[in-house]
């Protein structure tokens, strides 16, 4: 399906933020001839961004957009190829715009680690954006791009090597230096009041096939738990004298991947198995910290997800960031994180794929992989899949991140077979 010519390559709406106006100054320095927009709420706030971002960006139009102003949204996605979006939290303010990107045929790629979000835009707008030839792409930043992609660069390493299905894959955080952004924070805190409000909403969170696209149709692999610590030589040789605990965006991740492999139509495997878990080092103490760490994290989910919306909102705003704030640049460059993804093949093959990023990961990391998933759906639409509709980043750009990752700002990803 051939895209119809629009007035623009790529849109950021939300440029007026912390990480929208990151991305946008990641794309005046790398994106080349992309004709390239900002979007938001206030004309004078967008002027004083792209001020900000160098002679490249000193011409770029301006959109006045608005979340609750549907009418802004339909005209701004019916005058880009691909919209990028930083307004959050998503399940607030995103879906309105996910409605125009499906209407008018318009790609889009958001950073959201909301999986009811996802689910009510696979609901809602999956049909219409496959119809209309849409790619709504969810989960562009470091929630979850490492996650997605070194799982598909493990599928097409086995591929290549015609070494069999993937069977139990697990990712493990082996490095992470850097705060947690604000919009991150705004995103954890709106699924937990999402679950404590809704029981239907805490059930479908429970199963880890959330965003399948035909839960029935899902292989029964029995318990597969979001939240546990374990020996790292459980998962493979390499992580002998480690300990794992739990990884806290780790559910969301998780699935994601799991969509990803129902989008390929189960091209992992059938009995692909995936977690996602956080090293704690080989120290004596880190037994004790894999632990710790984990039961915090469990009774923290466990009584979010039913009380959170009994808290006063004063108590929950103050130890929200406030909007448009974040670290300073020296702390963002300092910041950094590297995973590792180890799975076993159907043929008893096992390999390591691992990406790092230089770059605080919810905030110059993002930027840069939101920023690369916006021009892959701009600029090297032939390296795309031909899915179309509600997707993830390996489903619609695995093979084009691929190639444009390794070569991005402070990136590296690489897959080893290790026996």
């Amino acid at each position: 399906m051939t895209a119809p010519e629009r007035e623009f390559d790529i849109v950021v709406y939300g440029a007026t933020g912390f990480v929208g106006k990151l991305t946008a100054l990641y794309l005046a320095k790398t994106g080349g001839d992309a004709r390239i927009a900002l979007a938001g709420r206030s004309p004078d706030k967008l002027l004083a961004v792209r001020e900000s971002l160098g002679p490249e960006a000193q011409f770029w139009p301006l959109i006045t957009a608005d979340a609750t102003s549907p009418s802004t949204l339909n005209a701004m996605a019916a005058r880009t190829q691909v919209v990028i979006t930083t307004v959050g939290p998503y399940t607030k303010y995103g879906l309105p715009l996910v409605a125009a990107c499906a209407a008018a045929g318009t790609d889009y790629a958001d950073l959201t680690g909301e999986t009811m979000f996802i689910r009510d835009s696979i609901d809602h707008y999956h049909k219409q954006a496959s119809d209309t030839g849409a790619r709504i792409v969810h989960s562009c930043g470091f929630d979850s791009v490492p996650s997605d992609l070194t799982v598909y660069a493990l599928y097409r390493r086995a591929q290549a090597d015609d070494a069999g299905e993937l069977l139990d894959t697990n990712l493990v955080v082996r490095r992470f230096a850097g705060g947690v952004s604000g919009g991150t924070i705004a995103s954890m805190l709106e699924v937990m009041r999402t679950s404590s409000r809704d029981p239907a909403a805490r059930a479908a969170m429970a199963d880890p096939y959330t965003l399948s696209t035909d839960r029935d149709a899902e292989p029964d692999l029995g318990p597969q738990p979001d939240i546990g610590w374990r020996r790292g030589a459980q998962i493979a040789p390499e992580l002998s004298g480690v300990w794992t605990g739990a990884f806290v965006m780790g559910a969301t991740n998780a699935r994601l991947v799991r969509r990803s492999n129902a989008l390929l139509e189960w091209r992992y495997g059938r009995k692909f198995h995936y977690a996602e878990s956080m090293s704690m080092k080989s120290s004596p103490l880190a037994p004790v910290a894999a632990a710790v760490g984990t039961a915090t994290n469990a009774t923290v989910v466990a009584l979010g997800s039913r009380y959170f919306d009994k808290l006063p909102n004063r108590l929950v705003e103050r130890v929200l960031p406030k909007p448009g704030t974040g670290p300073s640049e020296q702390a963002r460059e300092r910041g950094h994180y590297t995973v590792e993804t180890y799975t076993t093949t159907t043929t008893g093959a096992r390999y390591r794929a691992t990406m790092a990023q230089q770059g605080d990961p919810g905030y110059k990391a993002t930027a840069v992989l939101l920023g690369e998933c916006g021009l892959a759906l701009a600029l090297h639409r032939d390296t795309l899949s031909d899915l179309r509709g509600v997707l993830t980043p390996a489903a619609a750009l695995g093979d084009a991140l691929l190639d444009l990752l390794p070569a991005a700002e402070g990136v590296t990803l690489e897959t080893t077979r290790l026996n």
